[in-house]
This record gives structure tokens, C-alpha cells and sequence, in this order.
């Protein structure tokens, strides 16, 4: 005779088992038996996910949406389902997590007494999500334990701020992903409800953000670029070590990061650079200015730039006024054939401390303002001393190396002009043909540095 292993289990281990599985399949381990009938209160983690949780009739084949009387049908199993599930735990001790993912349902009282129930229950992580636009009651927004909170597209908090509602004191962890907000000034007043802050994820539009105590923020800041052009952006946040910056360039920027560590920019013109058949510009105005941008991170340790940040680096900076990264040590930049590194020596040349240069790919656009960093830099009446040669660079690593004849020239020029090279570290692509031929020729090449060392990757 087979034993029943698992429900000799202690209640308590029971309960932890259930909350790691879906709602749904918690509450169904009722009707096993009379060991699993009064678990579910043990139960401290919700999943509530209507796309998922029931299934209206389906006969012939017929679309699931196809019927009125089948959505309703499903809203109220859903309904009914939740508020029988959050009575059964009336007497539990703790809700640790509650997530909610409306679908169908678009009852806002309703869903706003789930939510203030687990509120209520002491819940330390909150997940919400919709299909349809649904309210948040910002007046009863409030929890002395949240830690986490997660709100994405359809959920958006409504009330009279600053003076009521959205207060959570112990939260450390905010996300919010394509939610609205009833006003520009609601997203900082929300931010502002959440004193200990230390970690922000923010897939919205924003043009201020002030937070004390936030360490890490990741923001995708994007929005249509033929609506209008930001003006500036404006950051307060005096104690973030990190930052991970995807948006459209603005015309000006006013911060205050001065403990950041680490930043990763993804900024991006709002038009194309055009350039003739010769590589020249085309077009020279060009909006933004992040010059008060590069001076707010100064004391940065780590800079991971996209390609498209490079072009805003040069076109929205000038040079003789780009500030001096004086801690600046490891610069990770990405390449695309599309944009070009007439950036690259002023960045280097104001990175006077730069150990370990990264690069993603060595080929871009040729042009006529080129940087002396490259190997096509087109040479006039004079010989041009590269920004190179008065590097420190000790580390050079190359990310998608393809061996070509460009890519090969590149190399040549960085092992000739490093003077300071100790470690060249080259990834090579995995659908690179030749391998063997390709690392022969890169071994082959001279070194200006007698301590420079090649590792394949």
C-alpha cells in the first residue's frame, strides 16, 4: 500500500508548499481529502490571474470572447472566486504576497477591497495588473509593510495628492510599467510616498524624479517622438549609485547624483543624423543638451554607452566644455554601422584615469569628423597624434569580433597606439568562420606595449 508521504507532513510545511503554487490549485487540494480541507488559511501567497484562473464554456470551437454571457460568467467565477478565497483567510495570520491580474473584471470597488484587504493583512509584496484601465484608489493606498510593489499597464492611482493617500514608509522596491497617472506632478507625489525608497523601476514618462534614498533606478522613459521635445529633465537623487537612462535626449538637464557608481545611457535624437555620400553632415541642428548631464556624473566609476548615446554625446555636447571624468576607470561603449565615434576621443581624453576599455563590435560609420580613436581617420596636410597614445588603458576587450579586414584595421591601430596595454581579451563571433585563420592574424599584429598579453574569449 502506497503511502501518502506528503500529507504526513506538518500543517505549517503544507502551508509553504501551497503558497509556492497558484491560487487556483491551492484552493483545489480542498477537496482531496479531509487532511488538505482546512490548509488553505495556511496560505500567505496569493496569485489571483483571470486570463488563467477559468474558462468559459467552449463548444465547437468557439472564441472564448465570443459571448457577452460568457465574459460575465467568467467575471463572476472570477469575483466570486476571490472574495470566497480572501474569507477563507479572514483568520490567517499574514498575506506575504498578493498578486492580481485583471482581465476581464472591471468592478473597481471590488478590486479596490481586495487590494485593501491585503493591505490590511500586512501583505509585503503587491503585484498589479490589468487589461483595461482600472482605478487605484490613492486614499486608501497606504501600508505601514508593503516592501514591494509592482503596478503595470492597466492599474492607475486616482485621489486628491499630495494630501491623502499613497504612503508606504517601509517600501523598498517600486516598479511601475506603462501606468498613468492623473497628472505630471502625481507620478512625484506617489515617488514622494515612499520615504525609504531604495530601489525604482520606472517604464513611464517623466520629467522629474526626486527620491533621497533610492540606490538603483532603471528608467524607459519613451514616448513618440513626434509629440514634443522635453525641455529638461530634472533628477534629485543624492544617495542613487546606479543608473540604467533609456530615453529621448532633452534640451537641458538639472541633477544631483553624487554617489552615483554606475550608469548605462541609451539616449537617443529625436531626428536622424544624415550624412552625403562622403561622409560629411548634412543636417548640423540638432536639439539636446547633456553637458550639465555628464557634469552631474562626475564621479562615476563605470559608463556603459549605446550607440546612439555616442551620437548624443557629440552632436548635444561640445567638446571643449565636455566636464572631466576624473573616477572614470572601466567605459563600455556598443557600436553600430549606422553611427559613428566622432566622440571617442574627447571621451577619452577626458577620462584621464580610464583602465578597461569594453567595446561591443568595431564597426561603424566612416565620416568626416571621425575620431583619431579609429583606423579610418582620413589624414589631412599633418599627422594627427591619436587620442590613444596618451590613454591609460591597461585592459582592452572586444565583444562580437568578426575578423574582417575593418575589424582587423581597428585592432592594428589599438595594439599600435595603447601604449599602456597589459590585456587585450577578444570575443569572437560564434558564427565565425576561420577561427583559427582569424586568431592568427590578430597574434600577428605589433604591439606598442611589450607587456601586452592577447586572450581569446
Amino acid at each position: 500500500m502506497d503511502t501518502d508521504l506528503i500529507s504526513n507532513l506538518p500543517d505549517d510545511v503544507l502551508g509553504k508548499i501551497l503558497s509556492l503554487v497558484p491560487t487556483k490549485l491551492a484552493a483545489a487540494t480542498s477537496v482531496l481529502s479531509k487532511r488538505w480541507r482546512n490548509l488553505l488559511p495556511l496560505v500567505d501567497s496569493l496569485d489571483f490571474d483571470e486570463s488563467m484562473l477559468f474558462y468559459p464554456d467552449n463548444k465547437d470551437g468557439e472564441d472564448e470572447a465570443s459571448s457577452d454571457e460568457s465574459g460575465l460568467g467568467r467575471r463572476h467565477r472570477f469575483s466570486h472566486f476571490v472574495d470566497k478565497t480572501l474569507a477563507l483567510l479572514s483568520n490567517a495570520p499574514l498575506i506575504k504576497r498578493f498578486s492580481l491580474k485583471c482581465f476581464y473584471e472591471n468592478d473597481e470597488a471590488r478590486i479596490n477591497s481586495w487590494i485593501r484587504t491585503a493591505l490590511e493583512r500586512g501583505c509585503l509584496e503587491l503585484n498589479l495588473e490589468a487589461a483595461n484601465y482600472l482605478c487605484i484608489d490613492s486614499q486608501y493606498f497606504t501600508s505601514n509593510t508593503l516592501v514591494k510593489l509592482t503596478i503595470s499597464d492597466g492599474f492607475y492611482p486616482e485621489g486628491h495628492l499630495p494630501s491623502g493617500g499613497v504612503f508606504f514608509p517601509a517600501l523598498k522596491t517600486l516598479t511601475l510599467v506603462e501606468v498613468s497617472f492623473a497628472s505630471r506632478d502625481m507620478l512625484e507625489f506617489f515617488i514622494h510616498g515612499c520615504p525609504a525608497l531604495e530601489e525604482l523601476f520606472l517604464c513611464v514618462w517623466m520629467q522629474y524624479l526626486s527620491s533621497p534614498n533610492v540606490k538603483r533606478v532603471t528608467i524607459t522613459s519613451d514616448f513618440d517622438d513626434n509629440v514634443y521635445q522635453l525641455p529638461s529633465i530634472r533628477i534629485k537623487t543624492p544617495s542613487l549609485m546606479y543608473l540604467d537612462y533609456s530615453s529621448y535626449v532633452a534640451g537641458d538637464y538639472y541633477v544631483v547624483l553624487d554617489s552615483l557608481v554606475e550608469a548605462r545611457l541609451d539616449l537617443r535624437l529625436y531626428e536622424s543624423i544624415i550624412y552625403d555620400d562622403d561622409g560629411s553632415l548634412w543636417n548640423e541642428e540638432v536639439f539636446g543638451n547633456v553637458t550639465n548631464l555628464i557634469e552631474g556624473i562626475r564621479t562615476i566609476k563605470s559608463l556603459h554607452l549605446s550607440p546612439n548615446s555616442l551620437e548624443v554625446f557629440y552632436f548635444c555636447c561640445d567638446s571643449d566644455f565636455m566636464p572631466v571624468l576624473e573616477d572614470l576607470v572601466n567605459l563600455a561603449i556598443e557600436s553600430d554601422k549606422e553611427k559613428g565615434w566622432e566622440v571617442m576621443p574627447s571621451l577619452l581624453n577626458k577620462s584621464p584615469n580610464l583602465q578597461t576599455l569594453v567595446i561591443k563590435g568595431l564597426v561603424h560609420r566612416v565620416t568626416d569628423c571621425c575620431g583619431d580613436a579609429c583606423a579610418c581617420i582620413r589624414m589631412m596636410d599633418r599627422e594627427i597624434v591619436s587620442c590613444l597614445s596618451r590613454c591609460r588603458v591597461k585592459v582592452l576587450e572586444i565583444l562580437g569580433y568578426g575578423g574582417s579586414f575593418r575589424e582587423l584595421k581597428q585592432m592594428r591601430h589599438f595594439l599600435g597606439k595603447l601604449r599602456c596595454l597589459e590585456t587585450v581579451r577578444v570575443g569572437v563571433k560564434e558564427d565565425s568562420k576561420k577561427s583559427n585563420y582569424l586568431v592568427a592574424n590578430v597574434m600577428a599584429l605589433p604591439r606598442v606595449s611589450s607587456k601586452c598579453k592577447i586572450q581569446f574569449i
